[in-house]
C-alpha cells in the first residue's frame, strides 16, 4: 500500500479505537489481551504512538526507548490517546520524504515503515478495544489486510527473533480466498522464510478471506475462523509461538 493510504488507515483505525474504548469504559476487560483492561490498552497504544512520533520528529537514527506509560485514567486517558494519535498522524503527514530515522523492518523509507507499522499496530489494537464490547471486530479492508499479512509473514517473522521454528522442515501455506493471494511459509530451525507463491506441496494450509487471515494470524480470532487442512498441529504451532510482543 502507498504511504498516503496507510496514513488514512491510521487515522480511521485510531478514531475507531477511541470510539470503542469510550463505549466500553476503562474498567472493561479486553478478551484478546488476557489480563488487560481498556485502560491498559489505551496506556500501551498511547505510549507506542508517542514513541513512534519521536523517531520522526526528533530524527533518532538508533533505537530510543519509549517514555513511561501515563498514570492517567478515564476521560483524561482517552484524551491523551487522541492527542498522541493526532501527533503521530501529523508527524507522518508532514515529514519530508527523505527524513532519516531508525526503523526495524525493511521498507522503502523510514516514513513508509512507520506509517505501515503504526497503521497495523493501531488496527490490531482497535480490534482489542472492540473485543471489550463483546461480539465480533469491525471490518478490515482486503487491501489493508493483505498488506498486514505481508508485514507479519515477510518482515516480522523473517527476523532472527521469530520463535516459530520446527525441528524438521515444514511448509505452512496461507491462502486468501477472496483475493487469491497466497503465501508459502517455510519453517525450520532457522527463521521462517516466506514467499508469495502457491508452488510446491504444503504440510498445512490456512484458507479464509484476507480479513479473517489477518486477524487469525495476529491471534485476534480463533483458528476455527479459517479453514485448516493438512497437519493442524502446524497451525497450532503458529498460534502458540507467533505472538509479537513489545519487549
Amino acid at each position: 500500500m502507498e504511504t498516503a493510504e496507510l496514513i488514512k488507515s491510521l487515522v480511521r483505525e485510531g478514531q475507531l479505537l477511541a470510539a470503542a474504548a469510550a463505549e466500553a469504559g476503562p474498567d472493561a476487560s479486553v478478551p484478546t489481551c488476557p489480563g488487560w483492561q481498556v485502560r491498559d490498552l489505551l496506556r500501551h497504544i498511547s505510549m507506542v504512538h508517542r514513541w513512534a512520533t519521536a523517531f520522526i520528529t526528533e530524527g533518532y537514527t538508533s533505537f530510543h526507548p519509549a517514555d513511561d506509560q501515563p498514570e492517567l485514567d478515564g476521560d483524561e486517558l482517552l484524551e491523551w490517546f487522541r492527542e498522541g494519535h493526532g501527533l503521530l498522524v501529523a508527524a507522518l503527514s508532514e515529514a519530508p520524504a527523505d527524513v532519516e530515522c531508525w526503523s526495524f523492518l525493511p521498507a522503502p523509507s523510514p516514513v513508509a515503515f512507520w506509517a505501515r507499522r503504526q497503521a497495523h499496530e493501531t488496527a490490531v489494537h482497535r480490534t482489542d478495544a472492540e473485543s471489550a464490547l463483546g461480539g465480533k471486530p469491525g471490518p478490515v479492508a482486503a487491501d489493508f489486510a493483505l498488506d498486514g499479512i505481508d508485514e507479519l509473514l515477510g518482515a516480522f517473522h523473517a527476523r532472527s527473533r521469530s520463535r516459530v521454528r520446527t525441528e524438521e522442515p515444514r511448509v505452512l501455506r496461507v491462502h486468501a480466498s477472496d483475493t487469491d493471494d497466497v503465501w508459502t511459509v517455510r519453517l525450520s530451525t532457522e527463521a521462517p522464510r516466506t514467499e508469495r507463491t502457491a508452488e510446491g506441496p504444503a504440510d498445512c494450509e490456512l484458507r479464509g478471506t484476507a480479513e479473517q487471515l489477518y486477524l487469525t494470524l495476529w491471534n485476534r480470532l480463533p483458528l476455527t475462523t479459517v479453514s485448516v487442512t493438512g497437519d493442524a498441529e502446524l497451525a497450532r504451532l503458529w498460534r502458540e509461538l507467533s505472538a509479537i510482543t513489545w519487549s
